[in-house]
């Protein structure tokens, strides 16, 4: 007889509480590791989580590259993303049969992050700045990922990184301040869409702490992460992280209290030691016996992961889905990457020079213009069309990498490689006459960091085991990125080269060995000889050609990568020598720029003709490219990020709050550089006759689009709404919907885009819910955020927002804020607020405290780091009426909060109320009148 868990026929649910029931609690604890373990008299067999699939295959070999998530999404089309998505899914299915315990069927992508900060290392990662644009790429290639069949998953998927993960630097110790409009009118949004339909099955929490808590013990998993999803959510902790909760987060002072919390809270699956289960589940084992979990946890974490597999169809008689090897890179997917790339492609400025008119010479310009990147989530790419490949297979071109050649020398000689990769030595200045090839290098400056190339052997410098230099690296490559360099200039012209990984400094010693020293005063001084002049050699290369394209951009592994945020948005400044000098001998100059992120080329857009942007696109790029360039295909990609001009127009990179800070194009105050949604096209269109209407609980937004230029183009009609009257501070306009049109000349079409009346909603914090105000609002419509053709009334039935009520309110929920951050009220769960500086204050606007009696009370729920004064004033925290003083006694630790009572004065009519902290390191969780 079958077991009732092999039973197609039954629910996964039925299907997996068979499975539990027949499990000893040994059993069960070794499913809680990322590399579980087998059950064999079950016939249960080993699972891995976390196989790498962000925008393709990535780690196991050659697979077919697509371009990264920024850039799918700036196709804007979702339908296009989950075709990526499913032809990933297929080629991981190919490799898991070839190799089923090297690759696991559960994908840790989409990432789910909304792109707050242009800086962060990880920008290349998500999709968008928009939250609803970023929940709707997810959930479209989840939705490739896990396949169409209902109850089957082709793989399962897994949304990256909850909650309120934007920054590299601190990653692990930093804490994301998020109030709660941020977190349910932003971050929310942007991962639960996937988790409503079904098609993302686990989620991974982030490094950070949230509010003072860390991401893995978040009460969100299980509040409002799981009664999203119709099925049982897996939840896997992100690689090592577990161990931080108690170094260096320090959030529990032992592993197993630190694991039970993880469990308790929702944590399924960890991701610790690599293949090394044991030490976690001792520790589980651990927590078992001292009470900290029971059998009920076990059964609740298990169940999740049993799902995941359940839904897999890993113990069903018969596969699920065939995999078929020969879909590895095949032809089909070879022309889906293709489509990608050049469906990616973002058109910033055109003053009339595209699309190119069949030049006969092309000058094909610049460090990335002959060569693909990987990024550290890409797959190996099985070939490489590059920029200068995909034009020359349409006309003649010349190259040029446009870097300088140099050579490194001391008072005692030149630094100097060998062709077998040997280590680096130092060996007398030759005197007079020209440098020998072995120590001459090509330098590649992207922008602090320099990475050196050998010509003698075309291999670049890394650092060894040893601590010694050998040029044998293919390029900046692997997790800590060895073949890097800052160089230290000093006044008198020489400098020191400090290696970037170790913080270490080059330095010679006896016999002329090169190694590197951690004492900066033992550095070997050197002077750059510049041997060739990659400017010069670029200009004059853009001189002999029709017209010249520069391709320019980052290097995904050095200049922002896990790990690493940027500092600025700045072209690297070798890259904008060599574009600046080919501008000036050619007037005719396109520049192509190929990031993870925006850059601030303010020079580019006032004078380089035009400008063309993609993510680093995958195996195809150069064919899309060219396609573009040439005009065989209309620009369809559009920005799904501001372009700021410069990181002085950003908030602070810690800073979360987008509300208080104008951050992205939903409060941003400035004028960019290039707006979210721009991108321009090869013709021109026009707007007309809007219409909006209200169906029940949709709205209905109608405009005729018509192609006013001479020739097919392809529009993304963006809808935007805005709110012009409102208790609580309002985006200056949101992304509702988008439809893509594609005209004729002189062809009109009559576009519809539809979205919920809830979509207007914002997040009353007086009663924690979503309200659609009693408000006038406005729709517009355009080609970006910026460019907003047509604008029509918008009416819906709403409410009116009243004023707060005279009961407890939490400190979380206040209106305004000055010198606070959010904090854990409990280890467990809430939030509180706490002062970072003196005369912190939060408000609460427009409190009833017409029923307050004459003799009233105030309670506070305090926490202090020393003793300090609590100080409630009304209408102004600076001079305003007091109305009660607290005086607050020190607590044991953060976590002890305790209720201070004291009389309160002068309640009457409806207010806005002020606590002000008079010290630093004040907490307050709530307030309440009695």
């Amino acid at each position: 007889m079958t077991e009732p868990f092999r039973d197609p026929s039954l629910s996964p649910r039925e299907r997996v509480r068979d499975l539990v029931a027949r499990l000893t609690t040994e059993e069960k604890i070794g499913l809680l590791h990322q590399y579980q373990r087998p059950v064999p008299r079950l016939g249960v067999g080993p699972f891995r989580t976390g196989t790498e699939a962000l925008h393709g295959l990535a780690w196991q070999g050659p697979a077919t590259v697509f371009p990264q998530a920024i850039g799918l999404a700036s196709t804007w089309d979702p339908e296009l993303v989950r075709r990526v998505g499913a032809a990933t899914a297929a080629e991981v299915l190919a490799f898991h049969a070839k190799d089923p315990a090297a690759v696991g069927r559960n994908v840790w992508a989409p990432v789910a992050n909304p792109l707050r900060d242009p800086r962060w290392g990880r920008n290349e990662e998500g999709y968008s700045e928009d939250p609803w644009l970023t929940g709707l790429m997810a959930t479209a290639y989840a939705r490739g990922l896990a396949g169409d069949r209902p109850g089957r998953l082709d793989t399962a998927p897994t949304l990256k990184h909850f909650l309120a993960y934007n920054n590299e630097t601190d990653r692990c110790t930093s804490s994301s301040h998020l109030p709660p409009r941020v977190l349910h009118e932003y971050e929310l949004p942007a991962f639960l869409p996937a988790l409503r339909d079904g098609s993302a099955v686990a989620v991974m929490p982030s490094y950070n702490l949230v509010n003072g808590r860390p991401a893995h013990l978040s009460p969100l998993i299980d509040r409002a992460l799981r009664p999203a999803a119709p099925d049982a959510l897996m939840v896997v902790s992100d690689a090592m992280a577990p161990g931080n909760l108690v170094d260096p987060q320090h959030y529990h002072d032992d592993h197993a209290a630190a694991y039970a919390h993880a469990i308790r809270a929702g944590v399924d699956s960890f991701t610790q030691d690599d293949d090394r289960a044991e030490a976690t589940l001792g520790h589980v084992r651990d927590a078992l016996a001292r009470g900290l979990l029971d059998e009920a946890d076990l059964d609740a974490a298990v169940s999740h992961i049993l799902s995941v597999r359940v839904r897999l169809g890993e113990f069903d008689p018969e596969p699920s889905r065939r995999a078929d090897p020969a879909v590895v890179n095949c032809p089909a997917h070879q022309a889906l990457a293709r489509t990608a790339a050049r469906r990616s492609l973002v058109l910033l400025k055109n003053d009339g020079i595209l699309p190119l008119r069949d030049p006969r010479r092309v000058a094909v310009i610049g460090q990335l213009a002959d060569t693909l990147m990987e990024d550290w989530y890409s797959g190996t790419l099985p070939y490489a069309v590059t920029a200068r490949a995909g034009l020359a297979e349409r006309t003649e071109t010349v190259f040029c990498e446009g870097v300088d050649r140099i050579a490194l020398r001391t008072t005692e000689g030149y630094l100097t490689a060998g062709a077998d990769g040997a280590p680096l030595t130092l060996t007398p200045a030759p005197g007079f006459g020209p440098v020998a090839e072995s120590a001459a290098f090509d330098l590649f400056d992207w922008g602090g960091a320099w990475a050196l190339r050998s010509v003698v052997n075309g291999r670049y410098v890394s650092e060894t085991e040893d601590g010694h230099l050998t040029n044998d690296q293919p390029g900046p490559n692997g997790w800590e990125v060895r073949q890097t360099f800052r160089w230290q200039p000093d006044p008198g012209g020489t400098g020191v080269l400090q290696h970037i990984a170790t913080g270490r400094y080059v330095a010679v010693g006896g016999g002329g060995t090169v190694a590197l020293t951690p004492d900066a005063d033992g550095a070997a001084v050197f002077t750059v000889d510049v041997l060739r002049s990659g400017a010069a050699e670029a200009a004059a290369a853009a001189a002999t050609a029709e017209v010249a394209v520069v391709v320019a951009g980052d290097h995904p592994l050095v200049n922002g990568r896990e790990t690493e945020d940027r500092t600025d948005l700045d072209l690297p400044a070798a890259q904008e020598e060599v574009l600046r000098a080919v501008r000036a001998a050619n007037p005719a100059t396109v520049l192509v720029l190929s990031s993870g992120y925006p850059f601030g080329t303010v020079w580019a857009d006032e004078h380089v003709p035009a400008v063309l942007w993609s993510a680093h696109g995958g195996q195809e790029y150069g064919r899309a490219l060219a396609e573009v360039l040439f005009g065989d295909a209309d620009p369809a990609g559009r920005l799904t990020q501001t372009w700021y001009r410069s990181a002085a127009e950003l908030p602070d990179l810690f800073d979360y709050d987008i509300v208080a800070n104008d951050a992205t194009y939903l409060y941003y105050l400035g004028s960019p550089l290039y707006p979210f949604g721009h991108g321009l096209s090869y013709t021109t269109f026009d707007y007309a006759d809007p219409e909006v209407r209200v169906a029940g609980d949709r709205v209905v937004v109608e405009v005729t689009v018509t192609n006013t230029g001479n020739r097919l183009g392809e529009e993304v009609v963006q809808c935007y709404t805005h709110q012009r009257a409102s208790r609580v501070k309002q985006p200056l306009r949101r992304l509702q919907g988008f439809a893509r049109v594609a005209l004729e000349p002189g062809a009109a079409e009559r576009v519809r885009v539809e979205f919920p009346v809830a979509a207007l909603a914002v997040w009353d914090v007086t009663r924690s819910r979503f309200v659609v105000e009693d408000a006038p609002r406005t729709v517009h419509l355009g080609r970006s955020a910026k460019d907003l053709r047509v604008a029509a009334p918008l009416e819906v039935p709403g409410e009116t927002i009243g004023p707060r009520a005279m009961a407890r309110t939490r400190a979380a929920d206040n209106d305004e804020y000055h010198g606070v951050v959010l904090c854990a009220e409990t280890r467990e769960d809430g939030d509180a607020v706490r002062s970072t500086e003196p005369a912190a204050w939060v408000a609460l606007w427009d409190v009833d405290f017409s029923a307050a009696p004459e003799a009233a009370r105030v309670v506070l729920s305090v926490n202090a780091e020393r003793p300090a004064t609590l100080t409630l004033r009304l209408d102004d925290p600076l001079s305003g009426p007091v109305a009660a003083t607290a005086a607050v006694g020190a607590a044991a630790d953060p976590f002890d909060f305790a209720e201070v009572r004291v009389p309160v004065t002068g309640l009457s009519g409806r207010r806005d109320l002020y606590v002000v902290f008079e010290e630093a390191g004040t907490a307050l969780a709530w307030i309440d009148f009695v």
